[in-house]
């Protein structure tokens, strides 16, 4: 029996994760929607390898939540999505690469290329109707992510497997307004 690859996505913080699946739900074709907005980190890991877990819990003893910058906003041709930025993040991924190096599959051996998406699938002019009407008012900002979120793949939906938190920042923050 063959057992379904693991997903890593980065956890976002509440208030971002609400508002893009607020976005992804308005615009994603509700057939194809089988998911909150995500920010995918690993598409393929193998179920068998325990490492991954193992890795992932002794990061987040350490690793404190991460500030993302929201950027801009991107065309994937049939779809749209939030373009993030965090050199924070393209540290931790890298150094994950390099950790799980023997069983990557080349798509997770490449760069990271943040992002979030809210639709996909669609026709090309819908895609770029919907991006126009967001980039009118795009302002960038600031999210957190706060842990790594380990899934299954079941063909379409995924299975919530495991949440590994980062640690808590306990000093006062601004709060964030989110656009």
């Amino acid at each position: 029996m063959e057992l379904n690859p693991l997903i890593l996505t980065l956890t976002l913080d509440p208030e971002a994760a609400d508002f893009f699946t607020q976005l992804r739900t308005q615009h994603f074709p509700p057939e194809r929607n089988y998911l909150q907005a995500h920010l995918t980190l690993f598409h393929h890991l193998p179920p068998t390898e325990k490492v991954i877990k193992e890795t992932l819990e002794q990061i987040c003893q350490k690793q404190p939540q991460i500030t993302l910058e929201v950027t801009d906003l991107m065309s994937l041709g049939k779809g749209v999505a939030y373009r993030i930025a965090s050199e924070e993040l393209q540290e931790l991924h890298r150094y994950l690469q390099e950790q799980w190096e023997l069983f990557l599959l080349p798509q997770d051996k490449q760069k990271l290329r943040p992002h979030i998406t809210i639709q996909n699938k669609v026709k090309p002019e819908e895609a770029k109707g919907l991006e126009h009407r967001l980039r009118q008012s795009f302002q960038p900002f600031q999210i957190s992510g706060i842990g790594f979120t380990l899934w299954e793949y079941q063909g379409g939906p995924w299975k919530l497997l495991k949440e590994f938190p980062f640690q808590p920042v306990f000093e006062k923050t601004a709060s964030k307004q989110i656009h």
